[in-house]
């Protein structure tokens, strides 16, 4: 691979709520997706010509791919999933805020911590990471926050930055190139 897109999806409604939101499949906010496809003609996007292009599979990777390049022929590839937050999926921090369950997984290494009923955000990287390694070609993926901040904090871990602070925008996310001298990016749109 020489080259590779990563594009985090749009806004849900779950997302502007600030709900725990990986394995749960919602479909992009309709106000937003509306805001968006306003200003898309004003951004620019790499052209995907070439490119293995990727989805999760969950809808609003495949809402988010369609609103930025149209119908453009696709796989979807499960391993590039959020995280799932198990009993936590679509509920909001003042819904859980007395829950012990919920105390204790966000209480000291949360990374390390497994949702109850999902995963921790290490076992989420390590299934990431493995399908990443797996690629070969120059790859579009439309994807996760977490997936790209675990992609991003892999290849660039002397960044400084905390996972989290990969994670992009809605409808933004990274271009990357790899040559002799290692991995480099620029930020998209």
């Amino acid at each position: 691979m020489k080259q590779a897109i990563l594009l985090r999806h749009g806004d849900t409604a779950a997302n502007l709520a600030r709900r725990y939101c990986g394995a749960t499949d919602l479909p992009l906010d309709p106000a937003s997706l509306a805001a968006f496809l306003a200003q898309r003609p004003e951004l620019h996007y790499p052209d995907p010509t070439g490119y293995d292009v990727l989805t999760s599979g969950m809808r609003r990777t495949e809402e988010t791919l369609a609103a930025i390049y149209g119908d453009l022929p696709h796989r979807a590839e499960a391993a590039f999933r959020e995280i799932d937050f198990g009993v936590f999926e679509n509920r909001a921090y003042e819904e859980l805020k007395d829950d012990p369950a919920y105390q204790a997984w966000i209480t000291g290494d949360n990374d390390q911590n497994v949702c109850p009923g999902g995963e921790s955000g290490v076992q989420m990287t390590r299934r990431v990471l493995a399908a990443w390694e797996s690629l070969t070609r120059d790859t579009l993926l439309v994807s996760h926050g977490g997936v790209i901040a675990a992609i991003m904090a892999h290849l660039f871990p002397d960044e400084g930055k905390h996972r989290w602070q990969w994670q992009p925008r809605p409808y933004c996310g990274y271009l990357l190139t790899f040559d002799e001298a290692g991995p480099q990016y620029r930020e998209i749109p």
